[in-house]
């Protein structure tokens, strides 16, 4: 005979009676978790897996949810490292101390060197951030040929530019700096910018004549139907 709680031996013939279930093991798991060590910003909003395995002193902000056989994804998150809200920690990402990884970013077999920040809506693959280096919001690394994968370097206190795409294999020395909106192709030597967009034009008065020429269009397609 072995004797436990209703809890634990409720029956699921619905779904209704699927979701209280996992209720109960979403507190279950949230009050252990808790108890080990971590801690939970806003308990409810955090969901879990049966196997997730998460250590001590960890602080889990809200709305994060762990998939199965995650150990944070398989990542290595090192002291003071922050990741911020629905970012994703794939396999092989490893976060040096002191690090950041902003909102809706995405991190792939890549090292993350110490203080360095890789900021919101930017994905690095298959890459070696140095220490202290800036990615700017919408950076990405274009790691897929569509045979094989490539490797980015980019050295200490590097300063990316926003939306820069650094298709690897590349380099990028120590102290360097891309301009915001650049297709990096080449390797960009210590302390040097890299620079890769065309040149700003300027049309006097053309976005005026433009706008109305398209309402035009629009009001005689409105008549014709």
């Amino acid at each position: 005979t072995v004797e436990c709680s209703e809890s634990e031996a409720m029956g699921i013939n619905s779904r209704v009676e699927l979701a209280h279930a996992e209720s109960y093991f979403q507190e279950e798991k949230r009050t252990e978790m808790m108890l080990n060590g971590v801690t939970l910003t806003d308990p409810n909003t955090v969901w879990f897996s049966s196997d997730t395995v998460i250590g001590r002193d960890t602080i889990i902000e809200q709305n994060v949810i762990f998939g199965p056989e995650t150990t944070i994804e398989g990542a290595h998150i090192s002291k003071g490292a922050i990741v911020g809200p629905f970012a994703r920690l794939r396999p092989g990402a490893e976060l040096a101390n002191n690090s950041k990884v902003g909102n809706f970013c995405e991190v792939k077999e890549s090292q993350i060197g110490e203080g360095a920040k890789v900021n919101h809506l930017s994905y690095i693959g298959d890459a070696k951030i140095g220490d202290n280096v800036n990615i700017g919001a919408g950076t990405i690394t274009c790691n897929y040929d569509g045979v094989s994968k490539h490797l980015t370097e980019i050295g200490d206190r590097a300063f990316i530019g926003s939306n820069t795409s650094l298709v690897a294999p590349i380099q990028l020395g120590s102290d360097t700096m891309t301009a915001s909106g650049s297709v990096i192709t080449s390797n960009i030597p210590d302390k040097a910018l890299g620079i890769a967009r065309s040149k700003q034009e300027n049309k006097l008065n053309f976005a005026v004549k433009f706008f109305e020429r398209l309402k035009a269009i629009k009001l005689i397609n409105t008549k014709d139907k």
